[in-house]
């Protein structure tokens, strides 16, 4: 081989080996998501069998990467899921072992899924709230305990929160009503205590709030009511004390509320009863008195419980009235007198209205 060939051959190589490098994706990305891998323990599917070579962006199960500058963007990975993996296995994925704070030097990530594998346990590491690009953070059912960072408000990016499911023990920070791009939080079946932050409202793209079953406590904030955009607010099986604010009625487009199995009590708002909520559930709690007569053409509910309480008197006539009533539950209360004849009334069963002082009518037995 002449010196010239050499050269060129050696120009060759060079330019090859550097197209290749800037085509793959960063040595510390690939060493970031190793670490990462290395902290857990996948036993039936082999995910991570694909996590294997020089460049991460190709390839790698779950991982994507942006076009323009090779740095891992999305990490999407559903212990349930439809993909042929799964369906060729049989089963739903499980895995054992924590989520590594090396995560936290993929400094480009926009979404981190790590869902329903199940055993997956440890912290939320503490420096995910540096991840300043980071717009999904989805990490329902598994094992996580611990405590939601502190300064979770960081992530001004972030739209999704969810981490549902899981056995976190915390307060909700304070900061986290600084995610003013949150669209969907998630905090279901953990063991969330505490107060609702008072300034709940100043998460104004907020659509849906959903921290049910918890042991959450104190009072309903009336800041929930500047969130224009919500439209679901469950905040049952908690511990929730006081009155609602009648704001809530007001709200234009917040169509389901779940508040059962709280410590509510007072009378319910009139607001409630004749605006866009659709699906409606204040049982088991500790509300009183008349039910107000105020139904209209404006109630429409496919769902209205208010089941196990301390109304008394009888059941409004106002109520058939309602542009529709699909499922109503009276039962286990003090109402007293006729049920009324005619829809919604023809179409419901007897454990509608059952266990009250003294309703009569159809469907019960008739009136003496």
């Amino acid at each position: 081989m002449t010196m010239f060939s050499y050269i060129t051959l050696l120009a060759t190589l060079t330019i090859f080996i550097s197209t290749c490098t800037v085509r793959s994706c960063p040595p510390s990305d690939r060493a970031a998501l190793l670490a990462f891998k290395a902290a857990l323990h996948e036993p039936y599917l082999g995910i991570f069998n694909s996590w294997a070579g020089i460049d991460c962006c190709h390839n790698w199960y779950g991982v994507s990467c942006d076009m323009e500058t090779k740095r891992v963007a999305d990490i999407n990975l559903r212990g349930e899921s439809e993909d042929p993996i799964f369906q060729k296995a049989g089963r739903s994925g499980y895995m054992t072992g924590s989520i590594s704070p090396s995560i936290c030097k993929l400094k480009r990530l926009s979404s981190l899924t790590i869902a329903d594998w199940k055993g997956i346990s440890g912290p939320i590491p503490a420096c995910i709230t540096s991840l300043p690009f980071l717009r999904i953070l989805d990490l329902i059912g598994n094992r996580l305990s611990g405590q939601i960072p502190e300064d979770i408000g960081r992530l001004r990016r972030l739209t999704v929160l969810n981490i549902a499911d899981n056995l976190v023990t915390s307060r909700i920070p304070r900061s986290l009503t600084n995610l003013s791009s949150l669209m969907h939080l998630d905090l279901r079946n953990n063991r969330i205590w505490g107060s609702l932050p008072r300034d709940f409202g100043r998460l104004r793209m907020l659509s849906r709030a959903l921290l049910s079953r918890n042991y959450i406590g104190g009072t309903i904030p009336d800041s929930i009511s500047k969130i224009y955009r919500l439209a679901d607010l469950d905040l049952s099986l908690n511990r929730l004390s006081g009155e609602i604010p009648a704001s809530l009625g007001k709200m234009a487009v917040l169509a389901k509320i779940k508040l059962d199995a709280n410590n509510l009590s007072g009378k319910i708002p009139y607001s409630l009863f004749n605006s866009a909520i659709g699906n409606l559930n204040l049982s088991k709690n500790s509300f009183h008195g008349y039910l107000p007569d105020v139904f209209g053409p404006g109630s429409y509910f496919m769902v209205l419980d208010l089941s196990y309480n301390n109304f008394w008197g009888p059941i409004p006539k106002s109520l058939s009235q309602a542009s529709f009533i699909g499922h109503l539950d009276l039962s286990h209360n003090r109402l007293c007198g006729r049920i009324p004849a005619g829809p919604p009334f023809d179409h419901l069963e007897a454990s509608s209205f059952a266990y009250n002082a003294c309703l009569c009518g159809k469907p019960l037995g008739a009136c003496r």
